[in-house]
C-alpha cells in the first residue's frame, strides 16, 4: 500500500535529486523508497549481528593465541578424538 510523505528538504538538494532521478529514468519517490528500504535492510542486519544481545556478552570471554592457527588441522584433531 502506497502512503503520501510529505519531506522538508532544501530546494538545491530537491533540484538535483529531480535532476538525477530523470537522467536515470526514475522517479523521485522510487529512489527515496530505495533508500529508505537499503538503510533499513542494513539496520535489521546489524542488529541481528554485532548488537545482538548474546553476542555482546560472548565478546572478550576468551582470547586467541598469538601465533596463526591451522584451524583444519585443528578441526581434524578434534573431530578424530570426539570418534576414537
Amino acid at each position: 500500500m502506497n502512503t503520501k510523505l510529505t519531506l522538508t528538504i532544501e530546494q538545491e538538494i530537491i533540484n538535483k535529486a529531480k535532476k538525477f532521478a530523470k537522467e536515470n529514468n526514475r522517479s523521485l519517490s522510487d529512489i527515496i523508497e530505495n533508500y529508505l528500504k537499503v538503510i533499513t535492510a542494513e539496520k535489521k542486519i546489524k542488529n541481528t549481528r554485532k548488537d545482538n544481545p548474546i553476542v555482546k556478552s560472548l565478546r572478550g570471554s576468551f582470547k586467541l593465541p598469538k601465533e596463526e592457527i591451522d584451524y583444519k588441522k585443528e578441526l581434524k584433531e578434534s573431530l578424530a578424538k570426539k570418534h576414537l
